[in-house]
């Protein structure tokens, strides 16, 4: 079946540095990454090129920073005083939580620090990166209507199956 939007897809993925072969992140073996597309719940350039997938199929797939994580940002490169981090073991590349205006998370992470200073960068880890999927899909079914809603994959779906055992979803074959 070929996924579409508003399909739950599962897949299995490896992911590296675009030319490079150390493993950044992986779920082979574990859990599936499930999720509902056209929510945004993937980075984008992911999402876009698994819409030519199929149940079954695997891919390597190159996403180009601007697709994925963004460009780096130079400006999101900030030096605070040391006494803002007081009472913690810093290190550089140590990621470190915080709340933002808006209550969110926000997560940055110490680039260097000396006794007086610390930069940190507000930068996600991988921007400025262009990775290198390595995914299966697993499953493609349509979302419940109450996953539609709530954009939450889970709950609602009948039981009948993915769309290649016959749950009627409306995903192309």
């Amino acid at each position: 079946m070929k996924i579409e939007d508003k399909c739950v897809v599962s897949i299995e993925y490896e992911l590296t540095e675009a030319g490079k072969s150390d493993i950044i992140d992986s779920n082979k073996g574990e859990t599936p990454l499930e999720f509902i597309t056209g929510f945004g719940q993937i980075i984008p350039g992911l999402e876009s090129q698994l819409m030519d997938l199929s149940i079954g199929e695997k891919a390597d797939i190159k996403v180009d920073a601007a697709d994925a994580y963004g460009t780096l940002n130079e400006e999101a490169v900030e030096t605070l005083p040391r006494e803002q981090f007081a009472g913690l073991e810093l290190s550089e590349g140590m990621p470190l939580y915080g709340q933002g205006e808006n209550g969110e998370t926000v997560t940055v992470t110490v680039k260097e620090f000396t006794d007086d200073t610390v930069t940190i960068d507000y930068n996600h880890p991988l921007a400025g990166q262009d990775l290198m999927f390595s995914v299966s899909v697993l499953d493609v079914r349509e979302a419940t209507e109450d996953e539609k809603t709530t954009g939450q994959v889970g709950g609602g779906h009948d039981g009948a199956g993915s769309c290649g055992t016959g749950g009627g979803c409306g995903c192309k074959g």
